[in-house]
């Protein structure tokens, strides 16, 4: 930290500068992450402390900040201040294949990990009765985890099942579809619909980004055999970390 409080009070960068002195603090700020100066996940000084070492207003090293926030240079945690954003790797996915999330970090050669957020049965929604055609007093068995790749999150997938598919949700582990597999319920086909959104406070906190940055919606119906809805998954994924790629065939019709 002393190194980057070193960079900051050369004040040649500012004196020598041009245009808005809130543009040349965001530019300064970022040359010290480029440099290594300030690395991956390390905090910033406080609005305060910046302002009382450049001799700049807090409103200037506010918005400043707010900038780099912006771009995804740095994240801001409620109640801990301002950090180094970590360097995420970029993930392809396919849409033609159903896997999970697992077995596609492990074709990356990344370690996949989970939070548990919620794990149990439930009362269901409307729309979780509607959707997995549960019997009336029926439960939903809920299984909601924070995704990582190498401790990097990347995506909150929020699984709902029938109780009859997953009566014990503890049960899961590792892998959901492993013990769907355990039990004869792997699903064969999906159909998804994927939506752009701007991510709220609760879900940019848990991925580690700005609120208000981009995420992709991901709602994933699950079919087995047999016909029968055995999974309804509503996910949210980190805009800068995910490309879907879809291939297409031109039909024996088209011209």
């Amino acid at each position: 930290m002393s190194d980057f409080v070193s960079m900051l009070q050369d004040r040649s960068w500012l004196e020598n500068g041009s245009g808005p002195r809130y543009l040349q603090l965001r530019e300064r700020i970022q040359e010290a992450i480029q440099a290594g100066v300030l690395k991956e996940n390390q905090s910033l000084p406080s609005e305060r402390e910046i302002a009382a070492i450049t001799d700049l207003s807090r409103v200037t090293v506010r918005k400043a900040v707010s900038g780099l926030v912006e771009d995804q240079v740095v994240v801001q945690r409620r109640g801990s201040g301002s950090f180094v954003a970590p360097k995420v790797q970029k993930v392809e996915q396919k849409l033609s294949s159903l896997t999970s999330f697992t077995e596609d970090m492990a074709r990356r050669g990344l370690t996949a990990d989970s939070e548990w957020l919620t794990r149990g049965l439930f009362l269901p929604s409307p729309e979780e009765t509607f959707t997995l055609g549960l019997s009336v007093g029926e439960r939903v068995a809920r299984v909601d985890r924070l995704r990582k790749a190498n401790g990097t999150p990347m995506a909150i997938e929020r699984a709902s099942l029938s109780e009859r598919s997953v009566p014990d949700p503890t049960k899961v582990t590792v892998s959901l579809y492993d013990e769907l597999k355990r039990a004869d319920l792997r699903p064969v086909r999906a159909i998804q619909r994927i939506s752009a959104r701007n991510l709220e406070t609760e879900d940019a906190d848990l991925l580690g980004v700005a609120v208000g940055a981009a995420g992709l919606k991901i709602e994933r119906v699950s079919y087995l055999a047999s016909g029968r809805v055995v999974e309804f998954t509503r996910s949210v994924y980190r805009g800068d970390a995910y490309d879907f790629i879809a291939e297409l065939q031109i039909s024996d019709e088209a011209n």
